[in-house]
């Protein structure tokens, strides 16, 4: 894959209004972008990105999933006729109906080009041979994965339809040397390797997405306990954007945004420099997306050097802004609770239960422990966490070795219960 260079960041911001011009002039015949691009007086394209950010309102899922419910079975943010569009998945649906989501072969292999990219941070290469630890159902997740690693060359091994045991089995068998998953599901390979003698002495290589984790430095800590001298490589994206950032293993608590291919920026900051990452699709023009808010809080770090100057997310995906639970005047996120948990030893699993029928919220963390581990250790050590992080004490109750669920995609550890 040959990535343009750019000599500066203005050079970069060149790049971004030129491919924005040519996407607001394809979108005329979009029945969902025409009137909002006609109404923000952009018929005509943007003098520069600070025009088209002044301009052009907010984009929020809610007005993707009202579009679809009005327009079924896709909505109307189809840029051609629905003949023209080879690829169809839905989201994950972790926070509402799934959105269904057309491609067409251009815009497809422009996303399976930035996994390359992904993979090619990674230092990936032919020679490796790479597991998929996935379902491949409706959710996007690894196809464009599977689909770059064909493409860079490498033997792309798919793992749907097996249980932990049986991959691990298939892993050692084909000598694999390269991993993808969920950091959820990535932990949960470790903790049965471990347990049952099955290792992939090979394996050399995580490359993990689909939730927040491995830019969190306790998680980053417990996959290298279960995998020693496995590289641990981050990236994110979603459904609505595909692939959109990508890690190194030399900076493993900075996210880069792939800015080739989409407009970034991150609005309303906190006093922290924390804000919302928000995204445009400049080069995925059947079904795009234009100023969307992505929910993922994130702090902007300054830019790479060229040739490809990129923004940097210091501390990678911070927490999700659609997610965050206050708890007698504390902002809790879950990324804080998965982080502060896994700074603890014996843990095998966790369940956060939120309780909002009083008057004020309340969590509770239902905890397994690993065989053999005292549980009086572990809940004196995560209420001594807890209260020196975040100056809260959360009850604690312990389930049975085994009783809590263990996710291949993304990890639904929150619940809503009633006292």
């Amino acid at each position: 894959m040959s990535l343009p260079s750019f000599a500066d960041r203005a050079a970069l911001q060149a790049f971004q209004l030129e491919r924005l011009n040519m996407l607001l002039t394809e979108l005329r015949s979009n029945p969902f972008w025409a009137p909002r691009i006609e109404a923000a007086g952009l018929t005509g394209g943007a003098r520069d990105l600070e025009e088209f950010r002044a301009r052009m309102p907010l984009l929020d899922k809610s007005e993707l999933a009202a579009d679809q419910d009005s327009a079924p079975p896709y909505g109307t943010n189809l840029t051609y006729p629905v003949a023209d569009y080879v690829r169809c998945h839905q989201t994950s649906s972790t926070t509402g109906a799934p959105l269904r989501w057309l491609d067409t072969a251009r815009d497809w292999d422009f996303m399976v080009e930035r996994w390359v990219e992904v993979f090619e941070a990674a230092h990936l290469s032919p020679d490796d041979r790479f597991f998929f630890a996935f379902s491949f159902g409706p959710f996007i997740g690894f196809w464009l994965g599977f689909e770059a690693a064909q493409r860079l060359g490498c033997l792309a091994i798919p793992g749907g339809a097996m249980d932990s045991r049986q991959r691990l089995i298939v892993m050692a068998a084909n000598e694999v040397t390269a991993l993808g998953c969920t950091p959820t599901y990535a932990l949960r390979l470790g903790e049965v390797a471990r347990d049952e003698g099955l290792a992939v002495p090979s394996l050399r290589t995580i490359v993990v997405g689909g939730e927040p984790g491995a830019s969190l430095p306790a998680v980053r800590a417990r996959l290298a306990d279960l995998w020693p001298g496995v590289t641990l490589h981050d990236h994110h994206g979603m459904t609505e954007v595909g692939a959109c950032t990508f890690q190194t293993a030399d900076e493993p608590d900075v996210l880069h945004v792939m800015e080739t291919g989409f407009l970034a920026e991150v609005i309303d900051p906190d006093e922290d420099g924390i804000g919302e990452l928000v995204l445009t699709t400049l080069q995925r023009t059947g079904r795009p997306v234009l100023r969307y808010r992505t929910r993922d809080l994130v702090r902007a770090g300054g830019f790479d050097p060229a040739p490809r100057p990129y923004l940097r997310l210091e501390g990678g995906i911070r927490a999700r802004a659609d997610q965050m639970v206050v708890v007698r005047g504390v902002n809790i996120y879950p990324t804080a609770i998965d982080e502060l948990v896994r700074r603890v030893e014996g843990v095998a699993e966790y369940r956060v239960e939120v309780d909002r029928s009083a008057a004020l919220t309340e969590l509770r963390l239902v905890i397994e422990p690993e065989p053999e581990v005292a549980t009086s250790g572990i809940e004196e050590a995560l209420e001594r966490t807890f209260r020196e992080a975040i100056s809260l004490r959360v009850p604690i109750a312990f389930a049975a070795p085994g009783e809590l669920p263990r996710f291949e995609l993304k990890a639904q550890r929150w619940v809503e219960v009633q006292a």
